[in-house]
């Protein structure tokens, strides 16, 4: 009689660690979530005439804009400096959001995580 490939508690164990681990992944990324969600980040242009404020989940809350900013012969340099600062900030998010997963990982690429 042929000896059974797994034993009990072989493969279907390791099965279950491994659900169980990944379950434990799925809520400690559900938590860095929030966490970076609930963060404010910062980001200039312009040499600090410009400022604007967002969360992690990439919400506007703050634009400052200095009075030495305003000109009004050139408004298009105003809007290009709101736009990279808003640009700079959404990339700290994503940088933040990318640094702390990776950790949570350990670096392994999960494809439609982030």
């Amino acid at each position: 009689m042929a000896k059974p490939r797994y034993p009990m508690g072989g493969m279907g164990g390791n099965m279950n660690n491994m659900i169980k681990q990944a379950q434990k992944m799925q809520q400690e990324m559900l938590k860095m979530q929030n966490e970076i969600e609930e963060q404010e980040f910062e980001a200039t242009a312009g040499g600090g005439v410009i400022t604007v404020k967002m969360t992690g989940a990439k919400q506007l809350t703050a634009v400052e804009i200095k009075p030495e900013a305003v000109d009004p012969d050139d408004v298009e340099m105003l809007q290009d400096l709101i736009i990279t600062a808003v640009n700079e900030a959404m990339k700290k998010v994503d940088e933040t959001n990318n640094a702390k997963m990776s950790k949570l990982t350990g670096g392994m690429s999960i494809p439609g995580l982030f």
